[in-house]
């Protein structure tokens, strides 16, 4: 069903909470971005086309592609909670029979009580058993924090289900998929930070995404206690892959080798990524001189930590103390076909953005690995803010390519696609109007697909709105 413009304010009047209802927008037919042709930089291609107006002024797409809202910020849950703002990272899985869950981040803070699953004054609090929550605020009150889940119907595009599925958490940013279907959500807090709380926070937490409930809060102490962003796991090896989101451009990038990959509660060792050649530690944002050169690769070693848990909040200083190289806001991280790429959303001269990538040692993790080291390249470099600003979220199509979403503080989001070879290209626009500034709008996040590679699931930030993409994907043009 396509609905009009009259039908999409009727169904808004008739109630704004519609869970299990989707409505669908096709792209309309007048032109309004071209992309390629709107910049110089020789460095995009055609990919999907011109984007078009959407009538209902949500999502801009080329022509062929739709949307459907799966579900928006106040829908009330099949759980009877209220679905949290502030929609971040999300993950997809397969259910079978074409279902697919979604384990979808909220990016809640200290402040943001009254936009968690509870609701306003926290009505609901007495539906959330005690336990459940991982932390609360010194009143009692549970931290608004944490994932939902959702089980969506691919073949008749819609929502079938929605709950509740960790709470009591904060800023929970990204994460990333586990081979054995979890998600890992990953809070985006300053080591150093104190709230008005009853425990410390920085931790990753794993949510099965077939739980039919809340999941249990317990931290994965091992894999440290920093300012999370995302994480990524070699299927191959079981090695977790971490970034972390420095807003002075002095983050690290991590890895994890657990002692059990199939349980990482049960412990292993946190490493930090430097370069073999600058033993005092290397510089990748090329701010004050480019230090780097599109394509050029490094050889990496990595750094043992102690003291993960960092209850002090030294650990990234002394872990750059002993060798480990900065980056400038590590963000998504997506592990594809032998290689994983992750971004820095400020990197590079002009500060719009890089994009990492890297290649495992044969033996990664293992003896031998120092006589065949992985190596760091820089995939993609912005020098121009019309082709790509200020990348965050990202993941690996199908079709090997990267969707990357962009977080811009002052401007017009846009999903991008970038080809094996670095190439950039735009996929859609968020079109809502913008609540703080004029011409800026909300952040898009959570860019993920189901596993039979038809449907792109993405969510608008703020307050919050996921969507499913369906379109020719096997179109695009490079």
């Amino acid at each position: 069903m396509i609905l009009t413009r009259r039908r999409l304010i009727t169904g808004s009047a008739a109630g704004l909470a519609f869970a299990g209802y989707s409505r669908l927008a096709c792209a309309a037919a007048n032109e309004t971005y071209a992309g390629v042709q709107s910049s110089p930089y020789v460095n995009q291609v055609p990919g999907y086309g011109a984007l078009k107006t959407d009538p209902f002024g949500l999502f801009d797409l080329p022509e062929g592609f739709s949307y459907t809202i799966v579900s928006r910020a106040g829908d009330p849950m099949s759980d009877g909670f209220v679905t949290p703002y502030k929609m971040d990272g999300m993950g997809c899985f397969g259910l079978g029979r074409d279902k697919v869950a979604l384990v979808r981040n909220h990016e809640l803070g200290v402040g943001d009580g009254d936009y968690g699953p509870l609701g306003i004054r926290h009505v609901l609090a007495g539906k959330l058993r005690p336990a459940a929550a991982f932390d609360r605020y010194l009143d009692d009150r549970a931290l608004p924090g944490g994932t939902t889940t959702l089980v969506y119907d691919l073949k008749r595009r819609r929502l079938e289900s929605s709950h509740l599925s960790l709470t009591g958490t904060l800023t929970n940013c990204a994460g990333g998929e586990t081979p054995w279907g979890s998600w890992l959500t990953c809070e985006e807090i300053d080591p150093k930070a104190r709230f008005d709380t009853k425990a410390l926070h920085g931790w990753v937490f794993e949510v099965p995404s077939g739980l039919r409930g809340v999941a249990e809060p317990v931290p994965i102490r091992g894999l440290g206690r920093f300012k999370h962003e995302a994480a990524a796991i070699d299927p191959h090896t079981g090695v977790v892959y971490l970034t972390e989101d420095e807003s002075n451009g002095r983050g690290l990038f991590y890895r994890y080798l657990p002692e059990d990959r199939r349980n990482l509660h049960k412990g292993g060792k946190l490493q930090a990524l430097g370069f073999r050649e600058q033993p005092r530690g290397g510089d990748t944002r090329n701010w004050e001189r480019a230090d780097w050169s599109l394509g050029q690769t490094r050889d990496v070693v990595w750094i043992d930590i102690d003291g993960v848990e960092n209850t002090d909040g030294t650990m990234g200083e002394r872990i750059q103390a002993a060798g480990g190289a900065w980056f400038a806001r590590g963000e998504g991280v997506h592990f594809g076909r032998g290689e994983l790429y992750f971004a820095c959303t400020t990197g590079g001269a002009q500060k719009f953005g890089q994009i990492m990538r890297y290649r495992p040692s044969p033996r990664e993790g293992q003896a031998g690995e120092r006589d065949q080291p992985g190596q760091l390249s820089l995939f993609v470099e912005s020098s121009d803010k019309d082709v790509m600003q200020m990348c965050d979220n990202l993941t690996v199509a199908p079709n090997g390519h990267l969707m990357v979403c962009e977080d811009k503080t002052g401007g017009i989001n846009f999903l991008k696609g970038v080809t094996p070879e670095g190439r950039i290209y735009t996929v859609g626009r968020q079109a809502q109007p913008g609540n703080t500034n004029v011409g800026a709008n909300s952040e898009i996040a959570g860019v993920c697909f189901s596993p039979d590679g038809s449907t792109m699931f993405l969510n608008v930030y703020s307050p919050g709105m996921t969507l499913a993409i369906t379109g020719p994907w096997g179109s695009v043009r490079t």
